[in-house]
């Protein structure tokens, strides 16, 4: 077969595996979230498993005591975001009416210097504004909802997806070694060294961004608690959260947390002090926290980071959010094997 013909059943084979994942988008939540518990609590398990425990067991006792932390952890925070949840969601059209009225006589002085003054009484160009961009929140939150309906199927994940994580996790060492096996040995010495590297890389963010997630999340929750900022505990815990998406989580909490404090509070040290908490937070985690937990583990830049996680939104919603970041650090590893091959090639080294 013809190297020009190799390239194309590659392709080919590539697109329609897209192709197909994005069909079935509808239904792969409960089995990617299994996934990527197997894969974190694969060490958990191998652990247990050298001190003598049978893998079934090892699996069995390190899902039960997950599930009970998950239970537990679920058992003293739903009830607050639950109720905060529905308390913010209650105050949103006051919060947009307070922005409204604050900022249309601005708009409209804006507008009489650009349009037409006559008009002005017939334009509610804010109102509009807000109307837009409430239907495009809502067409997008709904187009993420849509592309991963078992992400609100609970009881797809509560059933399904311990179940996936338990046979993959008791497996998991056989799999990587019947993968190993189908590798051509010819070029198995690279694939596997490969191998190794995206796990290393993979292992560390994986594990490093959960902790600063942990970390951001319990520091914002508590201060913003502490400061008594209304849904508080809420903000400050979804901004941990969606910490994992770089620059995502802070941009939002940060926006939402002072727009609450602004209508909260009466005077702008209140406010002021609202900030600072996402100031010293943001501090800590770039200057401490991220780089001893996580450090430069991905080697990729931001801006590519940030393209993959649009690309990824785009392609796939929520799921594509999840796997962007990893899948970026899988190809940044073999983008550098390349490279490396590449500058030792001959057509590279001759003159």
């Amino acid at each position: 077969m013809s190297s020009g013909l190799k390239i194309f059943w590659f392709f080919a084979i590539l697109f329609s595996l897209l192709f197909f994942i994005s069909a079935i988008t509808n239904i792969l939540l409960p089995f990617v979230i299994g996934i990527i518990f197997a894969y974190f609590l694969d060490p958990a398990a191998d652990k247990l498993e050298r001190k003598g425990c049978s893998r079934s067991t090892a699996t069995a006792i390190i899902l039960i005591l997950f599930i009970f932390a998950l239970g537990l952890l679920a058992y003293f925070i739903g009830p607050i975001l639950y109720a905060q949840t529905k308390a913010f969601a209650i105050n949103i059209p006051l919060y947009i009416q307070n922005i409204e009225t604050i900022l249309t006589p601005y708009i409209h002085i804006l507008y009489s210097k650009i349009g037409d003054a006559n008009e002005l009484n017939n334009i509610d160009f804010l109102g509009n504004v807000m109307q837009h961009f409430l239907l495009f929140t809502q067409k997008l939150f709904s187009n993420i909802l849509q592309s991963s309906l078992a992400f609100i199927n609970l009881l797809s994940l509560l059933i399904i997806t311990p179940i996936v994580t338990f046979y993959l996790l008791r497996d998991w060492d056989i799999l990587m070694e019947n993968i190993t096996k189908l590798v051509p040995k010819k070029i198995k010495k690279d694939v596997l060294a490969n191998f190794r590297a995206i796990d290393k890389v993979l292992s560390a963010y994986i594990r490093g961004q959960t902790n600063v997630c942990l970390f951001l999340g319990i520091f914002y929750a508590f201060w913003l608690s502490i400061f008594d900022l209304n849904q508080g505990f809420l903000i400050g815990f979804l901004t941990g959260v969606f910490s994992f998406i770089p620059y995502f989580g802070m941009i939002i909490g940060l926006t939402t947390g002072v727009v609450v404090a602004f209508f909260q509070y009466e005077n702008m040290v209140q406010i002021l002090i609202i900030l600072s908490v996402f100031i010293v937070g943001q501090f800590l985690e770039g200057n401490f926290i991220t780089p001893k937990l996580v450090g430069n583990k991905i080697g990729i830049h931001p801006v590519l980071i940030i393209f993959a996680l649009l690309a990824g939104a785009s392609l796939f919603g929520f799921l594509g959010i999840l796997f962007a970041i990893p899948t970026i650090a899988v190809i940044g590893v073999l983008f550098r094997f390349a490279l490396k091959n590449y500058k030792r090639s001959k057509f590279f080294l001759a003159k």
